[in-house]
Formats: C-alpha cells, structure tokens, sequence
C-alpha cells in the first residue's frame, strides 16, 4: 500500500544534495559577484569541517559494528541510531551546501589569482569546499552504517509482515 511508506524515513538519495551544491553555487557566484571587494574569508571552517567529518566518520564505523552485533560491542539503543541518522542528515544537507557556496565562490574568483586577495580568497574557498565534501561523504556513510542488516532467517516472509 502507498500509505504505509509515508511515515518512513528514506534514506538520503542524490537529488537533494546535488540540488543544494547547485542551489549553494549559485548563491557562492552571485554573492562574490555583487561585493565590490572580497573580504578574507576565515581559514577557520576547514580544521571545523574536518574534524567533523573524522568524528562521523568514526562514529559510523562503531555504529555499523554495534547493529551488526559484532562480538566485543553492545547492542546499539533505537534512540541513540535514530539521532545518530538525524545527524547523519543534517550534515548530509548541511555540507551539501556549504561544497556548492564554497566551491562557487572559488570557481568566480579563480580568473583573478594574480591578485594576493583573490588568491587567498580563492585557497581558502576551495580547502573549505573540499572540507565540506569530506563531511558529506561522512555523513553519508553514517547514515549508511545505521542501516539494520536484514535477517536471513526472515527471508520467507513477505515484506509487509517484517
């Protein structure tokens, strides 16, 4: 029935992040194209958006252990993996975002690096860029790890009655 998929969560495809890095780049280009001077941009959101993208990164490979039940883990609470896919999500669209605005305003200002500004500019936007695609794939894969394997033992049945 359709009704019994509408409160389910899904997880995340690839249209909406790749709609948010489109939607971010063109935000990144409109907005360095309509500041007369680029101010420096903070060098700070790349350890950020790094140290981000470990903590899930690691976070989704004891997840994925402790729901597989592999001997020295415990079991895995449902609250604690439901938030943990929460997250997972939030950080999904969050860097999706961030990748297309950052990668945006390196891609407008890559056709002046002669300049000290612009290619500091320039650095810093693309470092932050690919830093926000490093959290993307982390999330990604922890909303992956959060996934319940399916029973072999269930095989039988039909998928209404799981």
């Amino acid at each position: 029935m359709a009704g019994d998929d509408e409160g389910r969560l899904r997880p995340t495809g690839w249209r909406v992040p790749a709609l948010l890095v489109v939607a971010g780049a063109l935000l990144g280009v409109l907005l360095t194209n309509a500041l007369p001077a680029l101010p420096l941009l903070p060098w700070s959101a790349i350890p950020t958006l790094l140290l981000l993208a470990l903590a899930e990164g690691f976070t989704a490979g004891r997840t994925r252990r402790r729901i597989r039940h592999e001997p020295g883990t415990e079991p895995i609470q449902p609250l604690s993996a439901a938030r943990l896919v929460a997250l997972a999500k939030a950080s999904a669209l969050f860097a999706s975002l961030a990748l297309g605005f950052f990668a945006g305003m390196a891609l407008t200002v890559s056709d002046m690096l002669v300049l000290p500004t612009q290619r500091e500019v320039f650095l810093t936007a693309l470092f932050t860029a690919l830093s926000a695609g490093l959290l993307l794939a982390a999330a990604l894969y922890l909303e992956y790890c959060c996934r319940v394997p399916e029973d072999d033992d269930r095989g039988d049945e039909p998928p209404a009655a799981r």
